[in-house]
C-alpha cells in the first residue's frame, strides 16, 4: 500500500506495537539467527556445542539474553559481511515467506492508528533493521522501530541490549518515547511491563496457556483477541 498518513502532532497518543505474532506470524529474530547458523556446517556444529547450556538459558527471562547471545555468536563468528548486509541478504532471499507472514487484521489496525494521526512505534525483540525491512515489505512504512541491539564480541556478534521484558520500556524511554502510552499491543507475557504501562492494553494472539494469566493481571475488560495467527488464542477480532 502507498497511503500517505498524517504526521503525528507533538501531543498525539503514543501507540506501541510488538512485532512477532502481533504484526507478523513469525519469530523474526530467531529465524534470522537460524539462517545465520545454517550458512555453514561448522556453524551448526558450534550451535550444537553451545545448545546444552544456551538452550535452557533462553527459556528463562533472567538468562535469555545470554542464551540468545550464544546462538547469535555461533551464526556470526568469523563473519565476512557487516550485520546490515547479512540482514539485507536474508530479507531478499526470504521475501515471499516474509510477506506471507503478515497478519491482515493487524495491518488494518496498524494503518488505522496511522490514519488517526497517532504516534506509532514498533518495539520488538528482533534487530530493528530486520523489523524495518519486513515492515517495508508488508506495510510500506518507515516508522520508528526499537529492537534488540547486537554488537561485536568474541570474534562475532552478541546481544548488547535485548529489547525484552522491562528492558523494552527502558529502551523506549531512551529513544525519547517518554509520554504515557495510550495503547499497547502484544502477544507475549514477557511484554507485561509494556501492557501494564498502557492506558489501554490489547493482547493479541496469546498462547492459549497464557490467556488466564492475562485475564488475572491486566485490567478487567482488557481485549484478548485473535488476529489471524494459527494455533494462538484470543476472541475473534471485531469485524471492520
Amino acid at each position: 500500500m502507498n497511503e500517505r498518513f498524517p504526521e503525528p502532532a507533538a501531543d498525539a497518543p503514543l501507540v506501541v506495537f510488538d512485532f512477532d505474532h502481533t504484526l507478523c506470524d513469525s519469530d523474526a529474530g530467531t529465524e534470522l539467527y537460524r539462517w545465520l547458523i545454517g550458512r555453514a556446517w561448522w556453524r551448526w556444529l558450534l550451535a550444537l556445542l553451545v545448545a546444552p547450556v544456551a538452550g535452557p538459558m533462553v527459556a528463562f527471562l533472567r538468562t535469555r539474553k545470554a542464551g540468545i547471545s550464544a546462538f547469535v555468536w555461533a551464526g556470526s563468528v568469523g563473519k565476512s559481511q557487516p550485520l546490515e548486509a547479512l540482514i539485507d541478504r536474508y530479507v531478499a532471499t526470504h521475501e515471499a515467506k516474509l510477506r506471507a507472514s503478515a497478519l491482515p487484521t493487524a495491518l488494518k489496525v496498524f494503518a488505522g492508528h496511522r490514519r488517526a494521526g497517532d504516534r506509532v512505534v514498533v518495539a520488538t525483540g528482533a534487530p530493528p533493521r530486520l523489523a524495518r525491512a519486513i515492515l517495508r515489505l508488508v506495510a510500506d512504512d518507515d516508522l520508528p522501530v526499537i529492537g534488540t541491539e547486537l554488537a561485536a564480541g568474541c570474534g562475532g556478534l552478541v546481544v548488547q541490549q535485548h529489547c525484552h521484558y522491562k528492558m523494552k520500556m527502558t529502551m523506549l524511554h531512551a529513544a525519547g518515547f517518554t509520554q504515557p502510552i495510550a495503547r499497547a499491543y502484544s502477544d507475549s507475557s514477557a511484554d507485561l511491563p509494556l501492557l501494564q504501562a498502557a492506558a489501554q492494553p490489547v493482547v493479541v494472539n496469546p498462547k492459549p496457556s497464557r490467556v488466564a494469566l492475562f485475564r488475572r493481571v491486566l485490567p478487567p475488560g482488557t481485549p484478548i483477541l485473535h488476529w489471524d495467527c494459527p494455533g494462538r488464542g484470543g476472541d475473534p477480532a471485531p469485524r471492520a
